[in-house]
């Protein structure tokens, strides 16, 4: 622990006594490592430690988005371009125009797989089969004009983009050009002979009741039979089936939206390095960073008639990363990363030069809700840490 943090390992100690389950919590502060902290509550293989690593759900969105990032800065992709010029097949059904910024700032109308054609969550494997599938889908709204979260289909539509242009799965390029430079126990796609580190998450829940989900809608005057409705429906029970993503298939697979594993130093080491240099290693230049986490989302609105639901704690996104909001607060204004369900969390705050991430086994928290309590004690000390410090 580093002097002028020990706050932040006292509060971490607080937030976590009532929870069950194991978190591990990591910062980085001028390219350096301030904070790493674990519990230390019993697992299958022993204590639970640094090492050990778990699912980071929807924070593996940001791990994607760094991918298209890195292809950005070199050229190689265009934000403003049409995915069709990368990938051909996606010109049909009205998707001529949706461009890679559409994609990664969930303005696609491409939140769900076609309804009429349903992707069974098992099939979420089968990497041809999906991004095949969302070729012929048509937008559930006219792209560009309402965003609402690509909750499964993130991943592949950002990850075919960079397989299109690299050649390369988006798990292989993260591994090449993300987790090797800077060593990091993070994967989409995880080794065989990593499968021992995971520790599973528990309290994962049943996967949603679609058919109750449809009464309850219909119940509250939406009409169940629109094609915007039941695609929304479908993908929220893709999202909840939480459980699933405990199977070892599931995390040998590439679903690039949801099944990343990895601990919180190697999640809080990648944000620093988007920042600034760690051991040498910078991943984004300070201008791609500025044009990813600029709002892109704050003009818009859900897409009618999901926008009659109530939204207390609402979604703001740059380019395919969350940014602060009232439910995810970070630290402040500046800050860009994603939670993940169940209260994962990953973020840097670049005036700040400040980098955190947060690893947790037992599902405590979902987008629709605000701050998960867990994260409540440590980011007020640490905020009050770099106060301290000037920042």
């Amino acid at each position: 622990m580093t002097a002028g943090f020990e706050d932040v390992m006292d509060a971490f100690a607080r937030a976590q006594q009532d929870d069950p389950g194991n978190a591990q919590l990591c910062v980085y502060h001028r390219g350096r490592l301030v904070v790493d902290l674990w519990t230390t509550r019993p697992t299958a293989h022993g204590p639970f430690g640094p090492d050990h690593v778990c699912l980071t759900m929807s924070c593996t969105k940001g791990m994607t988005a760094t991918c298209v990032h890195l292809l950005a800065q070199r050229g190689e992709v265009d934000y403003d371009a049409p995915v069709a010029t990368y990938w051909p097949d996606f010109a049909s059904g009205g998707k001529e125009r949706i461009t890679v910024a559409d994609v990664l700032a969930h303005r696609s109308g491409l939140a769900a797989f076609d309804p009429d054609a349903p992707i069974a969550a098992d099939a979420l494997t089968d990497w041809h089969k999906t991004v095949g599938a969302l070729a012929r889908t048509e937008p559930l709204w006219e792209p560009g004009t309402a965003f609402a979260y690509h909750a499964v289909t993130f991943g592949h539509l950002a990850g075919e983009i960079v397989r299109r242009v690299d050649g390369r799965s988006l798990g292989q390029f993260l591994a090449d050009e993300v987790a090797a430079p800077l060593g990091l126990d993070l994967w989409i796609g995880l080794p065989e002979h990593e499968e021992h580190r995971v520790v599973p998450q528990t309290d994962a829940g049943s996967a949603v009741d679609p058919d109750l989900f449809l009464r309850l809608l219909a119940d509250a005057g939406f009409d169940t039979g629109s094609r915007l409705i039941r695609g929304y429906v479908a993908a929220a029970a893709q999202a909840a089936n939480g459980a699933t993503l405990n199977r070892r298939e599931m995390h040998a697979a590439q679903i690039p939206a949801g099944n990343g594993i990895a601990n919180a130093r190697s999640l809080a080491r990648m944000y620093a390095a988007l920042i600034g240099p760690v051991d040498g290693v910078r991943l984004l230049n300070q201008e791609t960073v500025d044009e990813a986490r600029a709002p892109q989302t704050d003009h818009l609105h859900s897409p009618a008639p999901l926008d009659r639901l109530p939204a207390p704690f609402p979604l703001r996104f740059g380019l395919g990363y969350e940014l602060h909001r009232t439910a995810v607060p970070m630290l402040g204004p500046g800050s860009f990363g994603h939670s993940g369900a169940g209260g994962r969390l990953a973020f840097a705050h670049p005036e700040r030069l400040t980098a955190v991430g947060y690893t947790c086994t037992r599902m405590a928290w979902d987008f629709h809700s605000g701050p998960d309590t867990r994260w409540l004690p440590w980011t007020e000390a640490l905020e009050n840490s770099l106060s301290r410090l000037g920042r």
